[in-house]
């Protein structure tokens, strides 16, 4: 579990390292036990002169565009800070990219999880890649995690902010 004061103490580094120039709002930073993930929010190019009114098409591939082209000028700049978080924080750092609504990640640990299911429950993966909805197993089991994320979005993070609470708490008490 990840307290408030760790997800701080990372996030108040990056607002300290990161380029001004990189951001037109803070980095959004989020940690788990084996990686940080950077998202960093640059101009939109609908606001240049000349796409407003623009198709979406057309503003769609501007963002990409955009995110392309800030990934490469970036690249080593992101790689020497990323090393150095890798350093102090002992966990691997992702980068992505936010412009206007295209919100793309470039590197992201696929860290793997074991996990023991009954029939019922495998014969639910099995349909989901017999139906071609998934390639694997693992690839459904995502498939129906990314789901539930979507679907129970608020009750997930109202757990994550109480579990974070007792951590908290946990954290200032007598030491064992």
């Amino acid at each position: 579990m990840i307290t408030n004061k760790e997800q701080e103490r990372v996030t108040g580094w990056f607002a300290g390292r990161l380029p001004a120039e990189w951001q037109t709002t803070p980095a959004d930073v989020t940690v788990d036990r084996e990686e940080i993930t950077v998202v960093l929010t640059i101009a939109d190019p609908q606001l240049d002169a000349g796409l407003e009114g623009s198709t979406d098409a057309a503003l769609a591939e501007a963002r990409a565009g955009r995110a392309s082209a800030f990934r490469e000028d970036t690249r080593e700049k992101r790689m020497e800070i990323a090393r150095e978080a890798e350093h102090r924080f002992e966990r691997k750092v992702s980068w992505g990219l936010a412009v206007g609504d295209h919100r793309e990640l470039w590197t992201h640990v696929a860290a793997p999880v074991m996990t023991r299911l009954r029939q019922p429950q495998r014969r639910v993966l099995d349909t989901l890649v017999d139906a071609g909805v998934a390639r694997s197993r693992a690839d459904a089991l995502a498939w129906c995690v990314r789901l539930v994320g979507q679907h129970e979005g608020d009750w997930l993070a109202e757990l994550r902010d109480a579990m974070t609470a007792v951590a908290d708490v946990r954290e200032k008490g007598p030491a064992a």
